[in-house]
């Protein structure tokens, strides 16, 4: 007796009950590391406000503290730095579980070549997120300080404040992952290389377009975003012709 052929809907259905299955694990394994990370973080919640505060509160004019105009916000805006933080600090399980449940479906030459962007990928949404922390908040935060009109007191609410902070720390991290990018858009084939080198003044101007919607409405932190975006951009650049090799020519173009 001869087999029964297979249904191929029945094996489509499978496959993606499989498939669903498995993102559902991965999912909540995420979730699981994330809130694993949340418990200390939310015992150290003020230490943690304390520490993300101090760019803001060492440019502020002596006797000057940060307020809260709600009643609730003494107890849940650090509650929200906290998951917030939790979040961030998972990031790189967030992300490793993203990679596995993505990975088997990829040649392996392309696990390759997309683990060490992966693990670059990570590296350089810290490198922002630092970079933000330690060289633009204190810029910007004397910026602000300064231009405050005669007569005015500068009193920052702390749920805004935490807003703000995580707002350009996720937008330094991002604007990080160009080189990463660069190299994807290279490797796909979506852009040439000879393209991106061609038209650096484009790509800066709109870099200080971009850096305008990301940042505050004043030239310093746009200003400090946008250059080194475009380094990072030139960085993508170099990395991509190291991992990207070009296509051998074809023998049966015409040569002319």
């Amino acid at each position: 007796m001869s087999e029964p052929v297979p249904d191929p809907e029945k094996l489509a259905e499978s496959s993606l009950l499989t498939h669903l299955l498995e993102l559902r694990d991965r999912l909540l394994r995420a979730m699981i590391a994330t809130a694993i990370i949340a418990v200390p973080c939310l015992y150290f919640a003020n230490d943690i406000f304390t520490w993300l505060s101090e760019p803001l509160r060492a440019q502020l004019p002596a006797g000057t503290k940060l307020i809260a105009t709600s009643v609730v916000a003494p107890f849940m805006a650090p509650f929200k730095l906290a998951l917030l933080a939790a979040i961030f600090l998972a990031m790189p399980v967030i992300l490793y579980q993203i990679w596995a449940f993505v990975a088997p479906g990829l040649y392996r030459h392309e696990r390759r070549f997309a683990l060490p962007l992966f693990v670059s990928s990570v590296v350089l949404f810290y490198c922002g997120t630092a970079f933000a922390y330690f060289l633009v908040f204190p810029a910007i935060f004397q910026f602000f300080v300064m231009t405050t009109p005669e007569g005015a007191e500068l009193l920052p609410d702390i749920t805004q404040y935490i807003d703000f902070a995580v707002l350009l720390f996720f937008a330094f991290g991002l604007a990080f992952e160009i080189p990463v990018a660069t190299v994807l858009l290279v490797r796909t084939g979506l852009v040439k290389l000879q393209t991106l080198t061609s038209n650096r003044g484009y790509v800066l101007l709109g870099i200080f377009i971009i850096a305008a919607f990301l940042t505050p409405p004043d030239a310093v932190s746009q200003t400090l975003m946008a250059l080194p975006m475009y380094a990072l951009f030139e960085a993508g650049i170099i990395m991509a012709r190291l991992l990207v090799r070009a296509p051998p020519p074809d023998p049966e173009a015409d040569p002319a």
